[in-house]
């Protein structure tokens, strides 16, 4: 969306033709690699650009794709669920504006968009294990133009570090809870905060944790009114719906 306005902004100056704005416009809505069609509209139907997902994909495939990306005038990109040898080989095959976060497996070409929205998002895990889902969240609303602030180790089993907190939980204008285990750290968060309250459920526990499987259903479950769940260690989606909640007039 951000690049039609650009394109309309410069026809509005004089500094391209109608003849150029009607060849962009023309422009298939993807891209057709063979191994990948990229979307190119996705930013005009949605308000944020399409986002590569590492996992499965080879180093040369995400080099190729970002290369689209930026034909296609794309600026600012990010990488997810990128291991450290991947993250390598592509940043080989590319210029420059590249950088991997190991801890949120994830990478960013261009820089984080321009911070847009007066709100913040709060993003609060109930263990250390849990911070590279919680970086991957924070990281991801971070590259949409959000401010984040970071809670970390602040579980329900020691409530009074949750507690010590408490201001930036009823500041923020979206919360992400995210936990393993028994996963009740959203439901208590839930039951603080004046906003939504996004949970994400991680694999983190013991044998009985199912893999996430029980923090899922007991997040699911939750009894605090306005706690939603995302799929286990799924940092990237709560990342992202905190982010449209957060720039929601």
């Amino acid at each position: 969306m951000k690049d039609i306005k650009i394109l309309l902004e410069e026809y509005k100056a004089g500094s391209i033709s109608e003849d150029e704005v009607l060849l962009y416009l023309k422009r298939a809505p993807f891209v057709d690699m063979g191994f990948a069609k990229l979307d190119t509209h996705r930013g005009l139907r949605q308000g944020a650009n399409e986002v590569i997902y590492g996992a499965g994909k080879t180093a040369e495939q995400i080099a190729g794709i970002v290369l689209a990306m930026r034909e296609s005038g794309q600026e600012h990109i990010l990488i997810t669920r990128m291991d450290k040898e991947k993250a390598a080989e592509v940043e080989k095959s590319l210029i420059s504006n590249y950088k991997y976060y190991e801890d949120a497996r994830l990478a960013v070409i261009g820089g984080n968009l321009p911070v847009d929205a007066k709100g913040y998002i709060a993003v609060i895990t109930a263990g250390t294990s849990d911070i590279p889902v919680a970086e991957e969240a924070a990281r991801t609303a971070e590259f949409l133009g959000n401010n984040v602030v970071r809670i970390y180790d602040a579980g329900v089993a020691g409530l009074h570090r949750l507690l010590d907190h408490i201001d930036e939980i009823m500041g923020a204008r979206v919360i992400i809870a995210i936990a393993g285990m028994e996963g009740a750290l959203a439901s208590v968060v839930g039951g603080l905060a004046s906003c939504p309250v996004i949970a994400v459920p991680t694999s983190v526990g013991y044998g009985a944790s199912f893999e996430g499987l029980s923090a899922l259903l007991s997040m699911m479950n939750s009894c605090a009114s306005g706690v939603s769940v995302v799929n286990i260690d799924n940092g990237f989606g709560a990342g992202y719906q905190a982010s449209m909640i957060n720039h929601m007039s």
